[in-house]
């Protein structure tokens, strides 16, 4: 059934489609995806519905209808934004910075308009606190009038989301089919709406987000890399067939339980109740129905480096804590072996260690200080898994 409330959705990609625009759609609320893929717009605006694989223990085929599209940079985006309800993104964290100045041209429309509807803009990235950030890139944008204005009417609403989608296969023959697997979860921050907060099945509401998004960034990306990383090394091509070698299963459920640990202690987590979400979280790797590669999963891996990403995020929380992280340092290490010649971080990767070293790329893109103590045994377990 139909509502009034109207979302513009950036990203028609695989996460958006098969995702949050689904969510939307589903709660009948009427969908514009915005993006820069002529195919797949000119395909939304043609045939205003598309077909969402779930796969699982439960498979459907679902049909998604009343949704649109338009270009992101040809068609009048900023137009759009200026008479929608909400906003949401699935662009990925590199790409957000792209969306935002359309956004502000957007609301500037809006204030010129009159329009003083409340506003919502929820970023679901794989990224802490992707809203904030975005938020801050828009009103970079805005004059302090113009920032008062979103004071007022335009909420920015953190998020965290949880949902495996990989490539589909039948993409050539339809290519607004998508597949996804039947978990999703997405988490969203109930004190950063402005207004009246919508009826959306599917999309909870905390007041301590914060704690699933730490839940989610050690345990099911953290697992994911894990997964992938180690499963190349040993020549697979998926996850599944990764995650049923019994040695990486075994080095990915330690990997989340030192992670886990830091949880466990940070937020108060019961501890049998995380055992029980990293069996899921194992579970759902193992899914026969999706073909999800570990090229996909284990690719920008400086951005997964990162210090306040899926590895050494965790890594520092162990270190405060003083618990175990021995094989939170190898996953580490099998990250510096990732190797792809067609993913530009990749190959950066793997030319600073020629050029510089292995303890200089280490420190160089974990942010560790060289010669620390956590820097020198990634520096060792890479040396190791190298040997091996």
């Amino acid at each position: 059934m139909k509502n009034s409330t109207q979302a513009l959705h950036f990203g028609a990609g695989n996460i958006g489609r098969g995702f949050i625009g689904k969510l939307l759609a589903d709660a009948g609320i009427a969908v514009t995806f915005a993006d820069v893929n002529d195919t797949v717009v000119n395909a939304l605006k043609e045939k205003k519905q598309y077909t969402v694989d779930v796969v699982g223990e439960k498979s459907e085929q679902c049909l998604v209808t009343g949704v649109d599209a338009l270009h992101s940079i040809t068609d009048d985006v900023p137009a759009k934004i200026a008479t929608v309800d909400m906003i949401t993104t699935a662009v990925g964290p590199t790409v957000l910075k792209m969306v935002a100045p359309a956004i502000a041209i957007g609301i500037v429309l809006r204030q010129e308009q009159g329009n003083k509807t409340p506003l919502n803009i929820i970023a679901c990235e794989n990224m802490v606190r992707g809203s904030s950030q975005l938020k801050e890139m828009v009103l970079a944008e805005l004059s302090k009038s113009q920032q008062a204005y979103v004071a007022r009417y335009v909420g920015f609403v953190d998020s965290a989301v949880d949902r495996i989608v990989p490539p589909t296969e039948n993409s050539a023959s339809d290519p607004l089919r998508v597949t996804v697997e039947t978990f999703s979860e997405w988490i969203v921050d109930q004190t950063q709406f402005c207004g009246e907060i919508p009826n959306i099945p599917g999309m909870e509401l905390t007041d301590q987000l914060l704690a699933f998004v730490e839940r989610k960034l050690f345990t099911l990306n953290t697992g994911h890399a894990t997964t992938a990383y180690l499963g190349m090394l040993k020549g697979y091509a998926t996850i599944a067939e990764a995650i049923n070698d019994h040695d990486i299963e075994q080095s990915v459920r330690n990997t989340m339980a030192e992670s886990g640990e830091v949880l466990i202690r940070r937020f108060g987590f019961d501890t049998q109740q995380h055992a029980n979400y990293i069996n899921k979280i194992i579970q759902r790797f193992r899914n026969p129905h999706l073909h999800d590669e570990i090229v996909r999963v284990g690719r920008q891996p400086i951005r997964k480096l990162g210090a306040d990403d899926r590895l050494i995020k965790p890594l520092a929380g162990t270190l405060e804590y003083n618990v175990a992280n021995d094989n939170l340092v190898r996953a580490i290490a099998a990250a510096f072996l990732y190797e792809n010649n067609d993913d530009e971080q990749a190959v950066e990767v793997q030319n600073i260690i020629r050029q510089q070293g292995i303890d200089s790329a280490v420190s160089r893109f974990t942010s560790l200080t060289q010669n620390s103590r956590p820097c020198q045994s990634i520096v060792q377990s890479y040396q190791q898994l190298q040997a091996a």
